[in-house]
């Protein structure tokens, strides 16, 4: 226990001993130190020792006016432990914007700075009693709610109507920020709507798409299942008209007959569709003057006067027969 005693001591020790920015000379915040009061007014300062005074928690009491402070770090809002700062007759442009962290802060002075306006953390100071801001260039509606701090009840009224006018301000902005959300969620929900519309929309494309895939397939099957059973029932016909020449001709003739058939068949429709190609070609393309097209449009010619010639006689002769 005693060696703790001792380390803390000597912490303290080393802490309390700092160099501030003052002129070079160095000053000792321990000479500084009354009780739970802490003056460095008047030390030309240019910056705040933060790290030093965090290890002061029983310094409550910080009086920081008179130099030439412009602006405070951000670490200076973890001095959560003070209850009373003097800020007056510096060159404060602004207040960090966490500055709402000193909770305990409930006397606050910063006369004749160059403050504008004040940081919406403010508005957390919810013990602040009292209240000054005189000679700064405050905006207008800020300058108008501050009022004079000629008296202690001017103050105290000053610290009660900006408390209010920045809870105001935050809760201003705390709705606006709620409303964003808010936009921002049905944008979220309305887009969600319409992707669950298009996918609703993909799935039933893809429904309809396999639905009538599934139908062609189903109308090439009845059409081959009813080619089949005509051909089945022509076959039968067939035999029923011919029986002796089914029961003359096996119904299964030997496999080479039905190949030299078959060859014989495709042989014959080859040259058939390359005689009505050929005959095509020389009706209707510029080869037509050619002379194998010549060729080919007389011999065309002259097959269907001769088709036509023997019509014309069967046609004469068929009256002859019926009167005979």
């Amino acid at each position: 226990m005693e060696h703790k005693d001792i380390h803390q001591a000597r912490w303290e020790t080393a802490v309390l001993k700092i160099m501030a920015k003052s002129g070079g000379k160095g000053v000792n915040l321990k000479d500084k130190l009354e009780g739970n009061e802490l003056d460095l007014s008047l030390c030309d300062l240019n910056e705040v020792p933060v790290k030093e005074l965090a290890g002061l928690s029983k310094a409550t009491i910080l009086d920081l006016s008179c130099n030439n402070l412009t602006t405070l770090p951000s670490e200076f809002c973890s001095l959560t432990h003070l209850v009373k700062l003097d800020l007056s007759k510096n060159q404060l442009q602004q207040l960090p914007s966490d500055f709402g962290r000193l909770v305990n802060l409930q006397h606050l002075d910063l006369l004749n700075n160059r403050l504008v306006t004040l940081p919406v953390s403010f508005a957390q100071l919810k013990n602040l009693k009292w209240l000054d801001l005189k000679d700064n260039p405050l905006e207008a509606a800020l300058a108008k709610v501050a009022g004079d701090c000629l008296d202690e009840k001017q103050c105290k009224q000053a610290a009660t109507r900006v408390l209010q006018h920045m809870r105001a301000i935050q809760s201003e902005l705390d709705r606006e920020k709620e409303r964003k959300l808010q936009l921002e969620r049905e944008l979220e929900k309305k887009r969600e709507a319409e992707q669950r519309v298009r996918e609703a929309q993909e799935r039933e494309l893809r429904k309809r798409e396999k639905a009538e895939e599934k139908e062609r397939r189903r109308r090439e099957y009845d059409a081959m299942r009813a080619v089949k059973q005509e051909m089945a029932k022509q076959s039968r016909k067939e035999k029923d008209e011919n029986p002796k020449a089914s029961l003359s001709h096996p119904s299964h003739p030997p496999q080479h007959k039905r190949s030299w058939s078959r060859v014989l068949l495709k042989m014959l429709l080859f040259l058939l569709l390359s005689a009505l190609s050929t005959l095509a070609i020389c009706k209707v393309t510029e080869l037509q003057h050619q002379p194998i097209c010549i060729r080919v449009n007389m011999l065309y010619e002259e097959a269907l006067s001769l088709l036509q010639s023997r019509e014309i006689l069967r046609n004469v002769l068929q009256p002859n027969t019926q009167q005979s």
